[in-house]
């Protein structure tokens, strides 16, 4: 069944369930919805300051303990969104859920809610929305999420895209792209050309390293995740090679109208040398656009890089539901030193007001 607010298609989330980050147990609710447990470090997406201020306390490590407490969360990390059943009624939901996991687990998380999303329906908006309303109703507190990146497909051709920039936007990137001339690109379905193990070795080799230089360590994602992955047929990786060797892919779904941006792996300092990041972009939104697409969904990382390339944004919320009362009154008024994708929005919108 398809579930409210899901993009990706049901063989990614069949993957996740069979072959979850480690540390990680996924289960359905009482009406099929997904939710996992896993320790989470309640620092995550702190604000720099009150990290250093916890980082200078003494007893550092019976606070990460207390700091990293197993935690029920709503939806998958394959997803973009939350996930829910369109039958069932989101105020019961959002009641079953404090009363059952909410009550089990110190933190429970319904995290990204696709509160007015420009990506999903008008029904899956409506049930996102009564259902904040009866989470806040309940006693979950309701703090801004993460910053989804996407871009309409509404242009004609890249020239007619970088058109939308500024030009020192536009000279720095038509710089940056003239690096596809020393790569060879390719669009491989995923499929059989994984089947070999050592295939899947050096492509999970290369998402390590991705991985490795991240900030934010969370879910790491399992090799018997990408085997499954790559070998179902659905997907769409493109590979990049310099000088015949591959350092860089970028799997991706074209799923309902809609392209949609999951993992890479790249091989460094090759990749920022020859600026892949970048490079990948603009080969993304090309075959968005030979497709058809109406958008092309390009993930949460780095989201200042990504306005840079003419991304929008939707930032979500999250309901926590925090079980015990006086630690739920504590992060009731620090709730806003959680919220860095919402920080820095206000930081780019104030900026693009200004320009």
């Amino acid at each position: 069944m398809a579930f409210v607010n899901q993009l990706e298609p049901d063989a990614l989330l069949g993957h996740f369930q069979r072959h979850p980050p480690r540390g990680f147990t996924p289960f359905p609710a009482a009406d099929g919805a997904p939710l996992f447990v896993a320790p989470f470090d309640l620092l995550t997406t702190a604000d720099a300051d009150l990290r250093r201020r916890v980082a200078r306390l003494p007893l550092q490590a019976m606070l990460k303990r207390l700091l990293t407490p197993r935690t029920c969360f709503a939806g998958t990390t394959v997803s973009e969104y939350s996930l829910f059943v369109a039958a069932s009624d989101p105020a019961a939901v959002a009641a079953d859920w404090a009363r059952g996991p909410g009550r089990t687990y110190p933190l429970l998380i319904v995290k990204d809610l696709a509160l007015d999303s420009p990506l999903t329906s008008a029904s899956d908006r409506a049930w996102t929305a009564r259902f904040v309303d009866a989470a806040r109703e309940s006693g979950y507190l309701i703090v801004e999420g993460q910053a989804l990146a996407y871009v309409p497909i509404d242009f004609t051709s890249t020239d007619d895209y970088l058109s939308r920039l500024s030009s020192s936007r536009r000279k720095n990137l038509r710089r940056k792209l003239r690096s596809r001339d020393r790569l060879q690109v390719d669009v491989v379905p995923t499929g059989d050309a994984f089947a070999e193990e050592s295939v899947v070795d050096a492509y999970y080799a290369l998402f390590e390293n991705v991985y490795a230089q991240s900030e934010v360590h969370f879910d790491k994602l399992t090799r018997e995740f990408f085997a499954a992955a790559l070998r179902e047929p659905g997907g769409v990786v493109f590979t990049y090679r310099a000088d015949g060797e591959l350092i860089g892919w970028n799997l991706c779904y074209e799923h309902a109208g809609k392209l949609l941006d999951k993992y890479v792996g790249f091989v460094y300092p090759a990749a920022r040398e020859l600026d892949l990041y970048f490079v990948s972009w603009f080969v993304n939104l090309e075959y968005a656009l030979s497709r058809g697409l109406t958008h092309y969904v390009a993930g949460w990382t780095d989201p200042e890089v990504k306005a840079s390339l003419g991304a929008r944004f939707h930032v979500t919320r999250h309901a926590v539901f925090v079980r015990n009362p006086v630690l739920r009154a504590i992060l009731r008024r620090l709730a806003h030193r959680f919220e860095p994708d919402s920080q820095w929005e206000a930081r780019h919108d104030a900026a693009t007001d200004r320009s």
